[in-house]
């Protein structure tokens, strides 16, 4: 379930990163619509980081690699 979540907001945080270029070409960086995707990027990838740390801190996260 966790590892779902986590999906989730990478892929919404994929398409705040589109929607944010898209408002820059279209409204050239006049509009606040830009600065509102940006707000809601970082607000998602903020959660996604939480969620991944919390993750390897409950166990339910673990790493593979052998170094």
């Amino acid at each position: 379930m966790l590892k779902a979540a986590i999906v989730i907001l990478l892929l919404a945080t994929l398409v705040s990163l589109f929607s944010g270029l898209f408002f820059l070409v279209k409204d050239e960086g006049r509009s606040s619509r830009l600065v509102n995707a940006l707000t809601v990027r970082v607000t998602l990838t903020a959660l996604t980081v939480g969620l991944i740390a919390w993750g390897f801190y409950s166990g339910q996260l673990s790493s593979q690699v052998t170094w």
